[in-house]
C-alpha cells in the first residue's frame, strides 16, 4: 500500500502548485481522499476532501475560493490545485484515504513553502 505525493515545493506569494497524490496496493476508488497540512508547531488540520465519486469536495475556510481538489480514478490520483498561494499556507501537505470499513492510509508528505 503507497500514497505519494508529489508536486510541492517554493513558490512565491500568489503563486500557484498543484499538489498530486497517487495510490497504489488497495482499492483506491472506494476511498474518500483528503488533503491535509501541518505548518511546524500546529496541528494538522484539514485542508480540503473529496468523496469516492468525486463528488462533494469541502475545504477549509481557509482555503475556500483559492484551492481545488480533484480526483482521477482511471489514474488512482487525487489533486491539489492552489492558487493564489500565502505565506500561511506553508505547511507540509498530507494526503489521506479512508474508507470506513478498510481503514485509512496516509502518504510521507510534501513540503509547500511560500515566500518572496
Amino acid at each position: 500500500v503507497q500514497l505519494v505525493e508529489s508536486g510541492g515545493g517554493l513558490v512565491q506569494p500568489g503563486g500557484s502548485l498543484r499538489l498530486s497524490c497517487t495510490a497504489s496496493g488497495f482499492a483506491w476508488s472506494s476511498y474518500v481522499m483528503s488533503w491535509y497540512r501541518q505548518a511546524p508547531g500546529k496541528e494538522r488540520e484539514l485542508v480540503a476532501a473529496i468523496t469516492s465519486a468525486g463528488g462533494s469536495p469541502n475545504y477549509a475556510d481557509s482555503v475556500k475560493g483559492r484551492f481545488t481538489i480533484s480526483r482521477d480514478n482511471g489514474k488512482s490520483t487525487v489533486y491539489l490545485q492552489m492558487n493564489s498561494l500565502k505565506p500561511e499556507d506553508t505547511a507540509v501537505y498530507y494526503c489521506k484515504a479512508f474508507n470506513q470499513w478498510r481503514g485509512t492510509y496516509w502518504g510521507q508528505g510534501t513540503q509547500v513553502t511560500v515566500s518572496p
